[in-house]
């Protein structure tokens, strides 16, 4: 009964998420004395969640995606060249309050490592490739962050944001659940307990990915009900930043002449953003920037409905050959 009732939860994962979030909301608006306590539990759910997309990442097929030049500088280059010029096309459009703007460019300028491969597999794209580069992504984000957070915001942002829990959020929610599902893998491949030990992380996968959505919305609904009018203004960038990512990725799976699986792959890394591995920064900035949160987590609401429109206007921009 177990087997199939992960078998189901995978097959439809996309109503899982919505489902989480629906009950997340719920739990927002009945107890929004509860969000502070929720919001403590997002890193370690958080960190568990990577540590299971992880596990599905090999040390070795780590290794062939470095060498798989064209996917990865695809990859690249949508992620770190093509997005930021399109965010800086957008960045008039957003409100001018520099927190709310800091809020939009943590989320838009960082891609998703996490939600991002269930909702490609959907689509039938090159989730496993994607899923193989996904370390080099978040490394890259991570050392590339500062330096446009400065030429968007100007050199006065290090009066108020902070390298500290910057730092923390990389170690713990990528440095550390790396090095244990690399540690996990190589358990797995001299025991049969350590084979066990990953399946049952593998199955868990989704669950986590609920579990994440439902404390994400659970906690930061209360917050998000306060700044109403000004993540408001955000919404219409963010569905203008989808619809674009989906035409320029697949602009650049093309230009790279990748075929359609990866070129999806390609699409998908570019229009989804890491609202989940973000959050934490966001929380983490000084009360004067306290709607950056809630600017994160309104990101995150149109995102995954934006994924339901992808998962089917994407086999269409990239058919099968």
């Amino acid at each position: 009964m177990a087997q199939g009732l992960v078998a189901g939860m995978e097959r439809h994962q996309a109503a899982v998420c919505l489902g989480a979030m629906a009950a997340g909301a719920v739990v927002g608006l009945a107890a929004p004395g509860s969000a502070p306590g929720l919001a403590g539990a997002i890193d370690p759910v958080l960190g568990a969640l990577l540590f299971a997309t992880f596990l599905q990442v090999p040390a070795a097929e780590l290794l062939r995606s470095l060498r798989a030049g064209r996917f990865l500088t695809a990859a690249l280059t949508v992620n770190f060249l093509v997005v930021p010029l399109v965010v800086a096309a957008l960045f008039g459009l957003l409100p001018d309050d520099r927190a709310v703007r800091l809020g939009a460019l943590l989320v838009l300028l960082c891609p998703c490592v996490d939600y991002v491969i269930v909702f490609s597999g959907l689509a039938g794209a090159a989730n496993q490739r994607l899923l193989a580069v996904t370390p080099v992504l978040l490394l890259a984000q991570m050392l590339l962050l500062p330096g446009y957070l400065y030429l968007f915001l100007g050199p006065g942002l290090s009066d108020s944001v902070r390298a500290g829990p910057f730092l923390r959020a990389f170690l713990f929610l990528t440095v550390v659940p790396l090095v244990l599902a690399w540690a996990t893998q190589a358990w797995a491949a001299r025991r049969r307990s350590g084979q066990r030990a990953v399946g049952a992380v593998t199955a868990a996968m989704v669950p986590l990915m609920a579990a994440t959505l439902l404390l994400v919305v659970a906690s930061q609904l209360p917050r998000l009900h306060h700044h109403l009018g000004e993540v408001a203004r955000v919404v219409p960038c963010y569905v203008l930043f989808l619809a674009v990512m989906a035409l320029a990725g697949t602009a650049v799976a093309r230009l790279f002449r990748l075929d359609p699986p990866e070129g999806r792959a390609i699409v998908f890394t570019g229009a989804t953003r890491n609202s989940l591995v973000v959050l934490p920064l966001a929380l983490a900035l000084p009360d004067a920037l306290a709607v950056a949160p809630a600017v994160v987590v309104t990101q995150t609401l149109v995102e995954v409905l934006g994924m339901l429109a992808l998962v089917r206007l994407v086999p269409r921009l990239l058919p099968d050959r």
